[in-house]
């Protein structure tokens, strides 16, 4: 049976750091026979959690906007990536509007997450993984996968600054394509 592995870019720049290193996750899953899809959460209409509990009764979250297809998305997706730069200490609000909808799993007591693989990409324009916040949502991301019962399989981070920059960092590129390859294979 072939992986599916969905990747959920939450930088406002479709072709910024983070998204560049999501591409060469995407090529290396690919290569070891996955099935990718790639998700651009900026372009996406997708409005803050209300809190109002309907998902607990009914089962589904009852905001009509682009969430809903993303729901089964990731019911289906054997692992999931998160993608994102570092934007006031920790993750951007396009991926923190997405994760916040994730309440709505909760009817189910979150089993559509248990056992699934994680990889997380995350690029900052500080020096510092801790001066820059990405510590901040490497531990959320680490806190909220053992709640979910999932398993990190890697993290691929780094100070990239200007658009391009990752480009310029061939190790970053190839952790990612490993983690990518990781992710994507039946073992």
């Amino acid at each position: 049976m072939t992986k599916k592995v969905l990747i959920l870019k939450g930088s406002p720049r479709e072709k910024g750091n983070s998204a560049t290193l999501a591409e060469r996750v995407a090529a290396g899953a690919r290569e070891a026979g996955a099935q990718v899809e790639s998700v651009y959460l900026h372009s996406l209409d997708i409005r803050p959690c209300d809190a109002c509990d309907e998902c607990q009764e009914k089962g589904t979250c009852i905001i009509e906007d682009d969430m809903q297809p993303l729901y089964s998305k990731i019911s289906a997706a054997d692992a999931i990536v998160l993608a994102s730069p570092i934007y006031w200490f920790t993750v951007s609000a396009q991926l923190k509007l997405c994760i916040d909808r994730w309440y709505a799993f909760q009817a189910s007591r979150w089993k559509e997450f248990h056992g699934k693989q994680v990889g997380v990409i995350l690029t900052y324009g500080d020096t510092d993984l801790y001066t820059s916040g990405g510590i901040n949502a490497i531990h959320t991301f680490e806190t909220m996968f053992r709640f979910l019962r999932c398993e990190i399989v890697g993290m691929v981070y780094g100070s990239l600054m200007d658009v391009g920059d990752a480009d310029k960092r061939p190790e970053l590129l190839e952790q990612a394509f490993q983690l990518g390859q990781k992710l994507g294979s039946q073992a």
